[in-house]
This record gives C-alpha cells, structure tokens and sequence, in this order.
C-alpha cells in the first residue's frame, strides 16, 4: 500500500486535540470500518492495521476460495480461477487474503472517511470536556475570554479546550 505518513497525523492531533495514540487509532480504524461497509456492504472481513512507528495503514480482505460456478457473495468469497492468477498453489476451501489499496477507493469515499474522522474527533473531544466539568456544576472556574458574541463568549480553559458561555450565565457589562 502507498505510504501515508501519519506520524505527523499523530503528533498534530496530540498538541492541538489533546487525543492519546490509541484514542486515535480506535477512531481511524472505526472511521475505515464505516467506509468499507459503504463500499463493500460488510467490513467483518477486513484486517485494518495502523502502524504507528512507521507511520501508515494497511487493509486486508479475507475472503474464501470456492468453485467457479459456486460463488455466491462477492465480497465473502472469491473464484478458485482468480485466485491462482496470484498463487497456483491455492485449493478451494482456502483463505484468500490481499490488500486493498487506497486507490480503490473513489473520491467519494475519501471525503466521507475525512469528514466521519473530523466529527469523531470533535464528538469525543466534547464528551472529554463534558465528563471533565459535568462534576464541576457551580463551582468558579477562571478561564480566558477568547471571542465574544451577542449571545455567547468564546472562553480558553487551563488546558486549551474552548467552552462557551451564553450570554444569560454572564455577569452584565
């Protein structure tokens, strides 16, 4: 598979996002499972591997080998005849494993994986903040006053994390 260097991936997210690694893995390898069952209808038979320390994905389909005139899901199973166009040696019964490259993919795909990364990212982050002041219910918290609006102020915690306070919660003028 082409090389997609995520080790600079990894660091952004962990300065700017406050994400751990693994944190991150699990939300990659969730957001490739949800396009490869757009595209495939199923992902149960996809090995997702996220390499960290060299920094790149790979997927792997596992499929099973049958006769030629028995297959009946294309996408559980592959022809005994293209199986042998990769190894003579394979029988069927056999698992067939390759790799998908990323050129497969269509346009498409890559934007909706983007965009299910992006709101994955922001609904754990969120839920993060929630959990963290959910047991901080009328305490004083200080915090930066990052941008105002009409009916809210943008505020800065300790730990870079943007709250929002209405305009209501304020104290006048």
């Amino acid at each position: 598979m082409e090389t997609l260097n995520l080790s600079e991936l990894f660091a952004e997210f962990k300065e700017s996002k406050n994400l751990d690694r693994e944190t991150l893995i699990s939300i990659l390898e969730e957001v490739y499972r949800s396009v490869l069952v757009k595209k495939y209808g199923a992902a149960d038979n996809f090995d997702i591997i996220i390499n960290v320390d060299k920094g790149d994905i790979e997927i792997w389909r596992n499929r099973k080998i049958v006769e030629d005139s028995a297959l009946v899901d294309l996408n559980q199973e592959v022809t005994h005849s293209e199986a042998i166009k990769h190894n003579a040696d394979f029988e069927v019964g056999e698992d067939f494993t390759e790799e998908v490259s990323r050129k497969e993919f269509s346009r498409r795909n890559i934007l909706s994986l983007r965009q299910s990364l992006n709101s994955r990212i922001n609904e754990y982050k969120k839920g993060n903040v929630y959990n963290k002041y959910k047991e901080r219910v009328g305490e004083i918290i200080t915090a930066e006053v990052y941008q105002t609006f009409k009916k809210e102020a943008l505020l800065l915690d300790e730990e870079g994390n943007e709250l929002v306070i209405p305009k209501s919660e304020q104290i006048p003028s």
